[in-house]
């Protein structure tokens, strides 16, 4: 089976930690979100991937062909951001007879691939949702078959979204309605949609059911990029004792990472060769490389590289007083 992988985008919401890093390649739970991807993909049998890559593709590029040798990788370059449909219409020809799985690249999930990949038909991740408007929804029939695929409605019609999961049986006839989108440039909201071709194969007989998806993390946010920080520290084996440093699990620390006197955690992830020194950390993602001295952080995201030194405050205050540090 082919894993098909749009991994182009900016990553404008997590500047500035995308304007050097591609969003894909962002630390999160220890190794970037695009390796929890593949190592997911690869414990279910897949063994080719095509990368439709764009800003900083080289770095995507290094990054698959050094740590997954194995896998059997494409890459292709889409150099206009078009839209997914457009996307995968670039990656058509990778495609062979076997079927495709198509992942977003900045979506980490938590979903039995092997249950999904045991259908007999083509199936789509969805999840029950309250606010439909901002996803691709999907309208069942009684059989549970897909009667219509919807693009960001603007009126309430199903709540049942799209999360960026779609196993396709019939790679060829994919293809095919990608194809008539670019060619007959048919595009909703100004780009070409892959549930538009969804619906062309859905429209020319193509069974298609749902699955549902429960686990799924978005990571295009800095709330969210945290928030899956947090459930891939809980449910890895993420525990540890340093000396001199309280640890309140779960929390990630590389090996290389050197700390002194510190309280980390919980739901921390120190990257590597971090040096960190007198200081508390919570709820945050530290970049390889950073050094952090005397230092109070939460909620936080740390580049690569980063150089942050503060500096406690020892007061001998009276009664009703009040103080203000900025």
């Amino acid at each position: 089976m082919r894993a098909i992988i749009p991994v182009a985008g900016v990553g404008s919401r997590l500047k500035p930690h995308t304007h050097t890093i591609p969003k894909v390649l962002l630390n999160v739970g220890g190794k970037p979100m695009l390796g929890h991807i593949l190592d997911k993909l690869i414990a279910s049998g897949i063994d080719k991937a095509t990368f439709i890559y764009g800003y900083l593709g080289d770095m995507v590029m290094k990054y698959v062909q050094t740590q997954y040798p194995a896998l059997e990788a494409d890459f292709v370059e889409q150099a206009s951001l078009e839209g997914l449909g457009h996307a995968i219409y670039l990656a058509a020809p990778t495609f062979d007879d076997d079927e495709l799985f198509i992942i977003l690249g900045d979506t980490v999930f938590d979903v039995d691939l092997e249950a999904v990949f045991s259908r007999k038909c083509s199936s789509l991740g969805v999840k029950t949702v309250e606010d439909p408007s901002r996803f691709g929804v999907a309208l069942l029939h009684p059989d549970n078959k897909i009667k219509q695929l919807i693009e960001k409605p603007k009126e309430p019609v199903s709540n049942l979204a799209l999360v960026g999961l779609y196993y396709i049986k019939n790679p060829p006839l994919l293809a095919e309605c990608l194809n008539k989108l670019v060619k007959e440039d048919i595009r909703t909201r100004g780009e070409y949609q892959l549930t538009d071709a969804l619906q062309m194969m859905i429209d020319k007989g193509e069974p298609m059911t749902v699955f549902s998806v429960d686990g799924w993390y978005d990571c295009g946010k800095p709330e969210t990029l945290l928030a899956t920080n947090q459930y891939l520290l809980t449910t890895g084996n993420n525990h540890y004792e340093i000396p001199g440093v309280v640890v309140m699990s779960p929390v990630f620390v590389a090996k290389s990472a050197v700390l002194t006197n510190c309280v980390i955690g919980p739901y921390t992830t120190i990257g590597e060769n971090v040096k960190l020194s007198d200081s508390i950390i919570r709820n945050s993602i530290i970049g390889d490389n950073a050094e952090i001295e005397k230092t109070m952080l939460e909620n936080s995201i740390i580049g690569n590289n980063s150089v942050i030194k503060g500096a406690f405050k020892r007061l001998n205050s009276g009664d009703s007083t009040e103080i203000e540090f900025y």
